[in-house]
């Protein structure tokens, strides 16, 4: 019987693509994104309801009048906010770990720490306070090096400085936030690798591999993510289980073991290099661009597996994927990562693109019934294909038909995967 409501907070790409998948479950009645965009309007079934995200009162109220049968918590803020910690309290199912839980991703030292007390694989690391003393131990540190803000920074506040310089410069930059982490550099390939955690229960999703920074050839700062591509090559078979044995398992273990209930999904930032996989980071919500692809090729019904989990009723064993390969292009702002120009209205939206390609609105609003820029990425132009080559070549013949001043992107988009291949 279709009646079930969900809400699904935050407004990026990532939670266009939860409730645009949300909304082809047969139960799902409605589903409302607070506060949504306008890709989430444009859906058939989900509604926008402009309140913030991390306003817990204002949530819990809108989850109680609605009648939500469950809330899915999209982005970092409202998760390290404690708002699960409100909902479950008022008793309305959710998907996304309490507030305790969430400090995986809310301070990098904490999650460091946790690394090492449970005995997962990550790079050597200093946590610091005082310009003085990180400047000390960065004159000792051999490059490049790696220069972490402690707390969340939106996926920009990372540094890896090839010089002394630039190395110091982060370190003073970063301190004016908070405590700073400074890490060795690993060597290797970057993949994602994401699951959902519910009690000590691990499900895997497919692996993706995101593109960080702003230039092809990973070049250029560090971003939010400039494209994502699933399956990647890098997460084989044996790999993946590799992960499970070494990094997931052992960290829903580690939670259960700390007392720290959790429920909702745990991404793994890996580096995979000759020793094999190790952490760079831990993030409490799926990724962005990630989510793009891996909502395109998913077949289960996810309304049902989150609140299966938001329950704690055992999870299936395995999820059901489309074979074919997705791939996402993120279109960004002219001066994006540091000064986003917004504003610009967005042409070519409204060209038909088949059932095979799909695009997502991340930083999008309406002015005078036009949707303009208004967020330094702004679309996740996303194609399904029979290989990645084919999905690669769907993704920017759809890319080409959308502009507005200053618009960028990379053309390079699943490089490595393709290489491997």
């Amino acid at each position: 019987m279709m009646d079930a409501k969900v809400m699904v907070l935050g407004g990026g790409g990532r939670e266009h693509a939860i409730a645009w998948k949300l909304a082809q479950s047969a139960v799902v009645a409605k589903v409302y994104c607070v506060p949504g965009n306008p890709g989430t309007a444009a859906e058939a079934k989900v509604h926008n309801l402009a309140l913030k995200p991390t306003d817990v009162d204002q949530v819990v109220a809108a989850a109680h009048a609605l009648g939500i049968a469950l809330v899915v918590i999209g982005p970092e803020a409202p998760l390290v906010a404690g708002v699960g910690d409100a909902l479950r309290r008022a008793g309305i199912p959710v998907f996304g770990p309490n507030a305790a839980g969430a400090m995986l991703e809310g301070s990098k030292a904490h999650a460091k720490a946790f690394m090492e007390r449970h005995g997962l694989p990550t790079a050597r690391y200093g946590r610091f306070t005082d310009a003085g003393a990180a400047l000390g131990y960065l004159r000792d540190h051999p490059l490049p090096v790696v220069v972490k803000a402690d707390g969340l920074a939106a996926g920009k506040g990372v540094v890896v400085a090839l010089a002394r310089a630039e190395a110091e410069a982060a370190a003073r930059a970063f301190l004016q936030w908070g405590p700073i982490v400074i890490e060795e550099f690993l060597e290797g390939e970057e993949a994602s690798f994401i699951a959902i955690v519910a009690d000590g229960q691990v499900l895997p999703l497919a692996g993706s591999q995101d593109h960080k920074r702003l230039r092809d050839g990973d070049r250029g700062p560090n971003t939010g993510g400039m494209g994502a591509y699933s399956p990647t090559p890098i997460l084989d078979t044996a790999m993946s289980e590799r992960v499970l044995r070494e990094v997931m398992r052992p960290a829903a273990e580690g939670l259960m073991t700390d007392r720290t209930p959790y429920c909702g999904f745990l991404y793994a930032g890996l580096m995979i290099g000759p020793a094999g996989p190790k952490v760079l980071e831990f993030n409490c919500r799926l990724g962005d661009p990630e989510t793009q692809a891996l909502m395109m090729r998913l077949r289960s019904d996810l309304y049902t597996l989150l609140l299966t989990a938001a329950r704690g009723d055992p999870l299936p064993k395995t999820l059901d994927w489309d074979s074919r390969a997705a791939l996402c292009i993120v279109l960004a702002t002219a001066g994006y990562p540091d000064h986003p120009r917004l504003g610009d209205p967005i042409l070519g939206l409204n060209k038909t693109q088949g059932d095979t390609v799909k695009i997502f609105h991340a930083g999008t609003t309406t002015e005078h019934d036009t949707v303009i820029t208004a967020g330094g990425r702004v679309l996740g132009v996303t194609a399904l294909g029979e290989s990645l080559s084919i999905a690669q070549q769907r993704a920017y013949a759809a890319v080409a038909d959308i502009r507005w001043p200053g618009l960028q992107y990379r053309q390079d988009i699943g490089y490595r995967g393709l290489r491997r291949a």
